[in-house]
């Protein structure tokens, strides 16, 4: 920078030498000079004011003064002894140096202060005295440890005095001229020099006074860059100075001040307040003159920068050693050393460290991550001394705790949004960044050993050049032989400077922004210094270099930096040494940085290249050293190694943060494995053998254990085998075969490339695994097929969530949220008993978490328990055929019985089991006992008959009373479409019967046989309205099978013979009512019991008698005469007919039939003391009537239809354009004139995330409570599209992607949940306002639960005039879901036990439903203004009236997903800093392949609203919401009726 100009070295020199020589009394003898010096100074002291009132001078004459100072300049070189004299002499320029002041003292002498910059300095350079080496000695306060201590205080109290008045007095001086300031500045250099120059010796005050003159020089020269600023001679003599002291810690720790002071304020101006500040203390900001301008601080930020010339140069002791001061020493040596083994250089690599910090901290300003704290950096101040430094020693121990500050970034802070370019930065601190980050390397020692060989073949006169030290790395030096340098000043020695360097270019390169290009010089050099630095050694150590790169590198392969890819196989490498092992392997102690995160930032760096091997697949990846290897490496090669990191990872981490990341990556790597072979080797099918189906009862009990699969995929190449061939090629024979085809599978593969078993050594597995199946993994790091990784993945997650996890809550759900995603999974050659296991381990686990003793019962238990029943619901579902197995059935009965009645009736073997009836009802919590309850019920319901005929978007029935009366034979026109379609609900309701059962469930019962009936029969229709949906059945009572019924049970003609008409002849005979002979039978005493006629007219009198006997005759009478009719009637038996069957019955009572059957009907008295009986409901007869004729009870039911028996939940999907920070403009992305603009990508992303439905035939989760579980026609919603059209004129006109739940919107559903993907436009906005959801605020519009129809195909299509009407007489009543607030104050329903606080409003929940967004990025930077707050409005779904508190922006969690050049995906994941707000398989950080982003992005949702759902205490289930609005229904409406009124009632037609 200052070639050109001349040093003033030169002159420094002489004016020291000046000053010792310009005295006249140095003429005379010492004695003498002494005498004379004592003399007058005391007497000259003595009017100062310090003893004695001042006084003005008596010196008035140039001359007198010049005399005066003469004497002074002699005094201040006399020896140490004469202390006081030389105290006076200090003392008296001191005042005199006031005369530069605005206000000189009175005692200064009249001339000084007429002339006062002369005098002054004339003054600086007789104070070169006291600083300078006395004739004959050396300087004594520095190296004379045989002077006492006091003496060496007191010198140094001088020096400080004189240092202090000169930085005053260029403070407030306002009189000073250039030539005054280059006089002062020269002076401080040359003190410098004088105490900084010669080596340092252990145990001296030079440290002190060091750091004193340094900080005053560069305090002094930046107030002359304000007043004066230094002429370019003046810079380049500071730049030489500096470099003849770098040797003194001092001297950099005064450069890191000065420059991060400077820099703090150049950031001000630069880059604007809104630019992170960097944090100094005041001290050191009060350095930067407030009035230097922004000019000044720019020019000599950059040139006091360069002041100490490129610090690599301390890697060299033969260069920081080449001055006259170390030649010196060396010459005088007792035993002839060379300059470079002087002690005080074994400081340099602590130097070196200290240097790189600093610039690590600019660039940490530069990128706006101001750190908290710069000890370390800046201070040294704070701790002078110094631990000695023996020759064996390395870094001193005092600054081991600012070894590698930056290496333990706990929460580092984000990058400024305004930061320079890389680029930039590169440009002014790269250059030493690279070579500092190459010490020690491969090419450095190369560069060595050539400076080393030219420099031998130069005259010698080249290598003492001159009395400066080169500052140039690359300067030529034949004693430059790393052989003969000492222990302690190895090139190792500096690799903590050098872990800095390279953790620095790491930040630089990871701050590169979206579309930001580096220059490829740049690139080429990092990944150079980079590849150097990844080199593992043969111990297999980590070292501070490696940990560096690892901790500042976790974006490096996310930021589309062009050929990052080179670096994959070191980075891998650098991975298998931090994460499989247990205890790392560290290779000095001196490291100080916290060990789990750098496993942190591994695990980061490792989800970000997890989806690389099958995405390139056989690209190969080149070698930066252009090194002939045998092998070029692929990128499918490596994905074995990227497993077995990734598995035994997670077998020993034990860090709750670092488990979860690493089970995210787990499942994105079993799950694009599994979507790679459905779609990428769909042409390999013929490949794989036929496997039994999974529905086979055989397959659980045969021998397919992990264990066979394992053999049978042993043979199976990895693609690793292949690496030249196509894709195709490569692909076609790599997978396993199913269990049964080993030998075919493996036999064409012996001949393979037997080094690929070699190169990626299986890596440890910890102890606890069984000892059978550490062979089998070993042999799985050479196939990695998805049937492979899926039973790894569930052996390892189920064994260490029963060992290790359970006790750790984010964890044990992290870990369950894996297993499910794992069980969705469609796997080939799917391993039955495997699945087995996982449902059985799950088990296992919910019963130890029930099983822990009553103190570990929290909230946070339940939670994983509950989550446990879910998980274990997902299993059974995807793998129905797991209940045809007798052990895997019994065991999760029994699990269910612990999770409702918190015991098992079977304990342990030989107890005696304990009948459920005997059994006391405690379960764990009643969160506990739901989920287990819901796990029963799709046991019973749902296993292998999700989804219904209905379709997933419904477990309940399509089918309500209004489409069941349609169909019924007494609806008038039944048969065609006319009068019967306009029922109203109200009529349909009339006709049916409604009883509760249990308190929970409601039975209408339709007596009327549909018209579809073949034959009568006894037919009762039932809709059943229970806590898990709503079901329709048809129940008919027959006497023959259906197979049977068609067969008659007559014929129609008989053919009977033909009756003959001859009136038979009847005999005429008395009746006999006793045998002939009774009256030969002796009567006994029983015989006269019987009273006789006479005694009975005796007793009661004759008129009885009479009146009998009348009564007897009449009778015989009319039995004459009916016989005389009967013979003469045409039917009388000789006038017979054919006979006929009586007409079939159509009139029974099938309502009473079927409560009678089932068990309603009975009595009994229940017992109060059977606990089964006394749980949820009071006791009670087992049916209540409800009354249906009592106003609001349809709208009842309809609330009741719109609570859904499952979970919902709405994810907002935005796409963000570059640059784009509004909620209009991002809206208007979705506009149809803005969404052919949009990246393909991103349409085909939201069509993978759920299954795009019409809203009008949709009968599930919409995204909006007023249009959601309705059964809908086309007829309803014609009005609602004709007002949409005024917001949207083009809306005829839909576009693919308009799933904004005006009429489509994306679904996704399983058995127990629902989830709506909504795109918002403009229209969601306004929806409320313009009435096209009828209300937002109600929670479900009352005309559609009073019309509620079926959609499947509009089968039940029905005329929309009565539904228009009853929305008009409807609308003013503001409906919720299940809050109607008067009745909810009349009659409270009844809740089960421990919900007594949530009983009033059931619906009212303390924290609103998660407010998911899934955001798609264009430049991954615009994730920090996205505006979530104004995108709210967009985003309503009408359930934010049940929570107490509306949504806000820091409660929403947002998804962010950022498309690379690679054609990945960068996920951001944002949201509440709860205990459990992140959910898996998505971490943040992670990257995709665009085959599974919408499955996990899904998954994630899904899991996020769940945790949310766990944790929040008020949250009650969906079967417990029904079961509550069932009991609230009972209150209202139920008939208090006997038994006879209730059996009267049965008798009743309800028509």
């Amino acid at each position: 920078m200052y070639s050109e100009w001349v040093s003033l070295s030169s002159q420094i020199s002489a004016d020291s030498c000046a000053a010792q020589s310009c005295s006249v009394l140095n003429k005379f003898p010492a004695s003498a000079g002494r005498e004379v010096t004592v003399s007058v100074v005391r007497q000259l002291a003595s009017n100062l004011g310090i003893t004695q009132n001042a006084e003005p001078s008596h010196l008035v004459r140039d001359e007198e003064v010049n005399w005066c100072m003469d004497v002074i300049c002699f005094g201040l070189s006399l020896p140490l002894q004469e202390h006081e004299t030389i105290k006076d002499c200090v003392n008296v320029y001191c005042e005199w140096l006031t005369a530069l002041h605005p206000q000189p003292r009175i005692s200064v002498p009249k001339p000084i202060c007429e002339d006062a910059n002369m005098y002054c300095r004339k003054i600086v350079s007789h104070f070169h005295n006291l600083f300078v080496p006395r004739q004959g000695e050396i300087l004594p306060f520095i190296y004379q440890s045989s002077l006492g201590a006091d003496t060496i205080n007191r010198q140094a109290v001088l020096c400080h005095r004189v240092l202090r008045t000169l930085q005053q007095t260029a403070q407030i001086s306002q009189t000073m001229d250039r030539k005054t300031w280059e006089a002062l500045l020269l002076f401080l250099l040359a003190i410098n020099e004088v105490l900084l120059a010669p080596p340092t010796v252990k145990d001296d005050v030079g440290d002190q006074l060091c750091e004193r003159v340094l900080s005053v020089l560069f305090e002094v020269w930046l107030l002359a860059c304000v007043r004066c600023f230094p002429s370019p001679s003046l810079w380049k003599t500071l730049q030489e100075s500096c470099a003849m002291w770098r040797h003194r810690m001092a001297l950099i720790d005064q450069w890191n001040r000065v420059n991060l002071a400077l820099t703090a304020r150049l950031l001000e101006f630069t880059y604007g307040p809104a630019f992170p500040e960097l944090k100094i203390s005041d001290e050191d900001a009060q350095l930067i003159p407030a009035d230097m301008t922004n000019d000044c601080v720019a020019q000599t930020w950059y040139r006091l920068l360069r002041t100490i010339g490129n610090p690599t140069a301390l890697c060299s002791p033969h260069i920081i050693s080449k001055s006259s001061h170390f030649m010196q020493w060396a010459l005088t040596h007792d035993k002839g050393a060379e300059t470079y083994q002087h002690p005080c250089l074994q400081a340099l690599p602590q130097i070196f460290l200290k240097a790189i910090k600093g610039i690590s901290n600019q660039v940490d300003a530069f990128l706006g991550l101001s750190k908290a704290s710069l000890i370390g950096i800046t201070g040294a101040r704070l701790s002078t001394t110094q631990a000695p430094l023996t020759p064996t020693s390395g870094p001193p121990s005092s600054n081991s705790l600012t070894s590698l500050p930056s290496l333990g970034f706990e929460h580092r802070p984000p990058l400024a949004v305004a930061r320079p370019q890389c680029n930039s930065i590169l440009h002014l601190f790269g250059e030493w960044l690279f070579e500092a980050a190459h010490i020690g390397g491969d090419a450095w020692v190369l560069n060595t050993k050539k400076q080393a060989n030219e420099a031998s073949k130069r005259p010698s006169s080249m290598i003492m050049e001159n009395r400066k030290g080169s500052i140039s790395l690359s300067q030529p030096n034949s004693l430059n032989d790393p052989n003969s340098l000492p222990p302690s000043l190895t090139i190792d020695k500096y690799e903590s400077g050098r872990a800095e360097a390279i953790g620095t270019l790491c930040k630089i390169f990871c701050a590169k922004k979206t579309g930001e290009e580096i220059l490829p010089v740049y690139l080429a050099r990092f990944y150079m210094a980079l590849q150097q630095c990844l080199k593992i050694t043969e111990a297999k150590e980590c070292d501070e270099t490696l940990a560096s790169i690892l901790l500042n590198s976790s974006d490096l392969f996310r930021l589309d930096l062009n050929g990052v890819q080179v670096l994959l196989p070191g980075f891998i490498s650098a991975l298998e040494i931090v994460l499989p092992d247990k205890d790392l392997k560290i290779k000095t102690q001196a490291m100080h940085f916290n060990k789990t995160e750098l496993r942190r930032a591994s695990i980061n760096i490792l989800l970000s290249i997890l989806t690389l091997p099958l995405h390139f697949q056989t690209l190969p990846i080149r070698d930066l050293t252009n090194e002939s290897t045998e092998r070029i490496i692929t990128f499918i090669q490596l994905k074995p190694r990227l497993i077995n990191i990734l598995m035994n990872a997670l077998q020993v981490e034990t860090d709750a943060q670092n488990t979860h990341m690493l089970l995210g990556g787990l499942l994105l790597t079993v799950q694009d494995a599994v979507t790679f072979e459905e779609t990428e080797l769909v042409s390999t099918d013929h490949l794989h053998a036929a496997s039994p189906a999974p529905g086979d009862t055989n397959l659980l009990s045969s021998a397919c254990s992990e264990r066979s699969a394992s053999i049978a995929s042993a043979g199976n190449s990895s693609l690793g085998g292949h690496s030249t061939a196509t894709i195709g090629g490569a692909t076609g024979n790599t997978f396993a075969a199913g269990a049964g085809s080993s030998a075919a599978a493996g036999g064409g593969y012996v001949g393979r490339d037997n080094l690929s078993q070699h190169d990626f050594p299986s890596l440890t597995i910890s102890d606890d695994f069984p000892m059978e199946l550490l062979q089998e993994f070993e042999s799985a790091s050479v196939y990695d097929n998805a049937h492979a990784l899926f039973v790894r993945a569930t052996y390892l997650v189920c064994h260490r969530l029963i060992s290790s996890w359970k006790t750790d809550l984010n964890v044990s759900l992290a870990a369950l949220e894996l297993l499910s995603g794992l069980a969705r999974l469609h796997i080939r050659d799917s391993d039955a008993l495997e699945c087995k296991r996982a449902v059985k381990w799950i088990c296992d686990y919910i019963c130890y978490q029930c099983s822990r003793p009553p103190p570990a019962h929290s909230k946070d238990l339940h939670s994983t328990i509950v989550a446990a029943f879910q998980c274990t619901s997902a299993w059974l579902m995807q793998h129905p055929y797991l209940l045809q197995d007798k052990d895997c059935l019994q065991t999760v009965l029994e699990v269910v019985e612990l999770g409702i009645s918190g015991t098992k009736s079977v304990g342990k073997s030989g107890d005696i089991p304990k009948f459920k009836d005997e059994k006391e009802l405690k379960p764990a919590s009643m969160r506990v006992r739901d989920a287990a309850e819901s796990l029963l019920t799709i046991i019973l319901e749902q296993v292998g008959y999700f989804p219904s005929e209905c379709g997933p978007e419904s477990i309940s029935s399509l089918l309500d009373e209004v489409a069941l009366m349609k169909h019924c034979n007494s609806m008038p026109d039944s048969s065609g479409n006319g009068g019967g379609s306009s029922i109203t609900t109200e009529q349909a309701i009339a006709k049916f019967k409604y009883f509760v059962t249990e308190n929970s469930t409601i039975l209408a019962l339709l007596e009327e046989p549909l018209g579809n009936a073949e034959d009568p029969q006894p037919t009762v229709t039932l809709l059943i309205r229970g806590p898990f949906g709503r079901h329709a059945w048809t129940m008919q009572l027959r006497h023959l099978p259906r197979s049977k019924s068609g067969t008659k049970y007559h014929a129609v003609n008989p053919g009977r013979p033909i009756p003959m008409n001859d009136t038979p002849q009847r005999i005429e005979f008395d009746q006999k009512f006793f045998p002939d002979g009774v009256d030969k039978v002796t009567p006994c005493v029983a015989d006269y019991s019987i009273p006789t006629l006479e005694q009975i007219r005796e007793q009661y009198g004759t008129d009885s008698i009479r009146q009998l006997e009348t009564m007897i005759e009449n009778q015989s009478i009319d039995e004459k005469l009916a016989w005389a009719a009967t013979d003469n009637s045409a039917d009388s038996l000789s006038h017979a007919q054919e006979s006929v069957p009586p007409s079939v019955c159509h009139e029974f009572q099938a309502a009473r039939l079927f409560l009678s059957h089932f068990g309603f009907l009975t009595f009994e008295e229940r017992n109060p003391n059977n606990p089964s009986e006394s749980l949820g409901a009071p006791v009670q007869r087992p049916l209540i009537v409800l009354d249906t004729k009592r106003s609001q009870f349809a709208q009842e039911l309809g609330m009741l239809d719109k609570l859904s028996a499952r979970t919902y939940d709405t994810v907002h999907v935005f796409y963000v354009k570059s640059g784009q920070s509004t909620a209009q403009e991002i809206i208007s992305n979705m506009s149809d004139e803005h969404v052919r603009s949009l990246d393909a990508h991103f349409g085909n992303m939201l069509l993978t995330l759920g299954w795009p439905v019409d809203l009008e035939e949709h009968s599930g989760w919409t995204g909006l409570v007023s249009t959601s579980w309705s059964l809908k026609t086309t007829n309803q919603t014609e009005p609602a599209k004709h007002t949409h059209s005024r917001f949207n004129p083009t809306a005829a006109n839909h576009n693919d992607l308009r799933f904004n739940g005006e009429s489509k919107v994306l679904y996704w559903a399983d058995v127990s949940s629902e989830i709506a993907f909504v795109v918002p436009t403009e229209w969601n906005l306004h929806c409320e306002a313009d009435g096209s959801c009828l209300s937002l605020c109600s929670s479900h519009s009352s005309g559609d639960s009073l019309q509620s129809a079926a959609s499947g195909g509009n089968v039940w299509a029905r005329a929309s005039d009565s539904s228009a009407e009853n929305v008009k007489t409807q609308k003013s009543r503001n409906l919720s879901l299940e809050l109607d607030t008067k009745g909810a104050s009349a009659k409270d329903p009844i809740p089960p036990t421990r919900r007594k606080t949530n009983a009033m409003k059931p619906a009212l929940q303390a924290q609103p439903p998660a407010k998911i967004f899934l955001v798609w990025l264009e430049s991954f930077e615009d994730h920090l203004n996205f505006p979530i707050d104004d995108l709210l409005g967009y985003t309503r779904t009408g359930e934010e009236t049940q929570s107490l508190q509306m949504p806000r922006a820091s409660d929403c969690h947002v998804i962010y997903l950022h498309a690379l050049q690679s054609g990945l995906l960068r996920v951001k994941l944002q949201g509440p800093t709860g205990r459990m707000s992140f959910a898996t398989p998505l971490v943040d950080g992670m990257v995709l392949s665009r085959r599974v982003v919408g499955n996990l992005v899904r998954q994630t949702a899904h899991n996020m609203a769940k945790r949310r759902r766990l944790d929040n205490d008020n949250f009650q289930p969906p079967h417990v919401r029904r079961r509550l609005k069932v009991q609230d229904i009972v209150q209202k409406y139920k008939m208090d009726l006997s038994e006879p009124e209730l059996l009267a009632h049965l008798f009743k037609s309800a028509f």
